[in-house]
């Protein structure tokens, strides 16, 4: 047999290889850049040729549709790497005074003996960010809200400079625990990245708070409300991806597990 009858349409075999493989070819193309974009329902097209630029990666042509507002304040803060860096004595000495207020419920020096977060050593950028969410009702709470209202955006910059040099818990002695899957390796089939990439020992990226340390009842508690929505200030909607992902065991490992390491 030769070359010419084997890769000729006249050979039946050939025909019908390449016409099957252009099928698929066809309908995978139609399915990926057209049907299952269309099918999103949270993102509106203007044509298809639309939904095979977003599919594609290719930037969308832009919508005559106004644009979707959330029913709800988003965080407006803007973190940088030099933010806070360098506090100055005065600074630092002003938060202090201006954190008296805070001592009931965070502790005279940062710890906290309730189910409030301790502040001693956490990253000044954290509690900038939460204290202006807290301001801006971007993020809630009944005691934390009308606060973080009086203070000035000076004063905000003080006391979390004040905060941040405080001496942290000390690691408890002994042997470390063992670390749960998802805080060093995490759950790569259900896009989430291990905590300890931003939060802990692998890296820290710039905004996400220490939690080790922490009470396990806060966590669980954090993790929850990113869950339902309630709490709703995390940038680009990281944590709430995250964390309705997350079944009730996986949070109560999670949160025992960085409230151990005090």
């Amino acid at each position: 047999m030769s070359d010419e009858r084997l890769f000729s349409f006249r050979n039946p075999w050939f025909a019908a290889s390449v016409g099957a493989t252009g099928g698929v070819a066809l309908i995978a193309a139609f399915a990926g850049l057209i049907w299952f974009p269309l099918a999103q329902p949270h993102l509106k097209f203007s044509s298809i040729w639309d939904a095979i630029c977003s599919a594609a990666g290719v930037p969308r042509v832009a919508s005559s549709q106004t644009p979707v507002q959330p029913a709800f304040q988003i965080s407006q803060v803007v973190l940088t790497s030099g933010l806070l860096n360098h506090p100055s004595a005065t600074d630092i000495g002003q938060g202090g005074t201006l954190a008296q207020g805070c001592a009931i419920c965070h502790g005279a020096r940062g710890i906290s003996a309730s189910n409030a977060p301790n502040l001693a050593g956490q990253h000044a950028v954290v509690i900038y960010k939460e204290l202006n969410d807290f301001r801006s009702d971007a993020r809630f709470n009944g005691v934390m809200t009308p606060f973080a209202g009086m203070l000035t955006p000076q004063q905000i910059l003080q006391v979390a400079a004040y905060y941040s040099q405080l001496p942290p818990l000390e690691p408890a002695a002994g042997t470390r625990p063992p670390s749960p899957k998802l805080v060093v390796e995490g759950a790569p089939m259900r896009d989430i990245a291990p905590c300890d990439a931003c939060h802990g020992d692998i890296a820290e990226k710039l905004g996400a708070p220490r939690l080790d340390g922490q009470s396990a009842d806060y966590i669980k508690e954090q993790l929850r409300a990113f869950a339902s929505g309630e709490r709703h200030n995390d940038l680009s909607e990281q944590m709430r991806n995250i964390a309705r992902q997350l079944t009730p065991d996986e949070i109560d490992k999670v949160a025992n597990y960085y409230a151990s390491l005090r």
